[in-house]
């Protein structure tokens, strides 16, 4: 019986446990220590230096906290991209605030600038004011046109807090993702680019703005000799352990990102001939993509099978897939909050799906998901 292929395990490097049993060792097992200090300066420095990084328990925390210093509150609107994962979204609702959705545009799956633009006009004239924040989204690694969608916030003055969960290594224009916010988020989580298991980081522009991170990440706790509270706090900061696998795993980071690269290249070079299912590309020079996931659109009627079908026959041959995001406009949650819309993403959800792409695969990993594929067309 052939192995099962996933869609995206952790890859290990080597040295993860060398950091892990360090800590052990120094007895550095609680939250904080030389391993989160590390990795968040080794963070730092791969996002080019004019960056300050602090590890948290998750990206959603890390967006959770960027909303907090941006003021987000009860009542205040904040625009997201509607075509991603949820958690882009819930820290809004955590603050008390309300979630504005704009849909995508089709060259990158990602907030379409001219659409956000409709959205903040229309929201002041409804409400009396700007929202709080803008949160732009890479979905799945590929970069959001992020010069023209920080044009549209700086027009009017809308801070951007960038979720770049899914981007590490990615880059716009030569600039890597979670540079171009006031605030960026990452993820660890264990199918990511890298993990820490789990986990996550908030990217801030000034120290200043990290430290009041870390304050409220540690249930913001005054500088007092005994406990003593003004504000709201959280337990949010990353453990030693956790960082310790961080640490290793940013020593391999950049094969990581190559090898996805690769595996997206090979993917798009096999399924070439196949009609009714085209790789998504990145639209041009300026999008360098890590490809965290290759992701391609099924055409049901060229194909002879819709998206879920073909994620059911893969199944049926031990090979993980998995459909696109649901946009959050149709999610019944968020059923009732304003959507400003092309129904570009919802015609992607229907034809969408994830292929295995992670960065432990083979050749062989993936000339087996392609003949699996060409073997369910009908």
């Amino acid at each position: 019986m052939s192995k099962k292929i996933w869609l995206s395990l952790a890859h290990m490097g080597g040295r993860e446990q060398d950091f892990i049993a360090e800590a052990f060792a120094t007895n550095w097992v609680v939250p904080l220590g030389p391993n989160v200090d590390a990795f968040e300066g080794a963070l730092a420095a791969y996002l080019g230096g004019e960056r300050h990084v602090v590890a948290l328990s998750a990206g959603t925390a890390a967006i959770h906290l960027g909303l907090i210093q941006l003021g987000v509150g009860a009542g205040d609107e904040v625009v997201c991209q509607s075509f991603t994962f949820a958690a882009s979204a819930n820290p809004v609702v955590y603050c008390g605030g309300v979630p504005v959705f704009v849909d995508s545009e089709a060259d990158t799956w990602n907030m379409d600038p001219a659409l956000l633009e409709k959205a903040l006009l229309d929201r002041r004239e409804k409400t009396g004011c700007f929202p709080k924040a803008i949160i732009p989204v890479h979905l799945y690694g590929m970069p959001a046109k992020m010069d023209e969608i920080c044009a549209v916030a700086e027009k009017y003055g809308v801070p951007v807090l960038e979720d770049a969960a899914e981007a590490l290594g990615s880059e716009y224009r030569g600039r890597r993702c979670g540079t171009f916010g006031e605030f960026a988020s990452l993820s660890f989580n264990g199918n990511k680019i890298i993990t820490t298991s789990g986990g996550g980081a908030l990217v801030c522009r000034t120290a200043e703005e990290a430290a009041r991170a870390k304050f409220y990440a540690t249930q913001a706790r005054e500088n007092r000799p005994y406990y003593h509270h003004e504000k709201i706090g959280y337990n949010y900061r990353m453990s030693n352990i956790c960082a310790g696998i961080g640490r290793g795993q940013m020593e391999v980071l950049p094969a990581h990102v190559a090898r996805r690269r690769e595996i997206h290249a090979l993917y798009a070079r096999l399924l070439a001939d196949v009609p009714g299912v085209a790789v998504k590309e990145a639209p041009g020079a300026d999008f360098a993509s890590n490809f965290w996931l290759t992701c391609v659109l099924v055409d049901p009627e060229k194909f002879g099978m819709d998206c879920d079908a073909l994620r059911l026959a893969l199944a049926a041959a031990d090979v993980e897939s998995r459909l696109l995001w649901k946009p959050m406009h149709l999610q019944p949650v968020y059923a009732k909050n304003p959507f400003y819309g092309s129904g570009v993403s919802e015609k992607i959800f229907a034809r969408g799906l994830c292929l295995p792409s992670g960065s432990s695969l083979t050749d062989d990993d993936v000339a087996r998901v392609v003949e699996t594929i060409r073997a369910a067309k009908k």
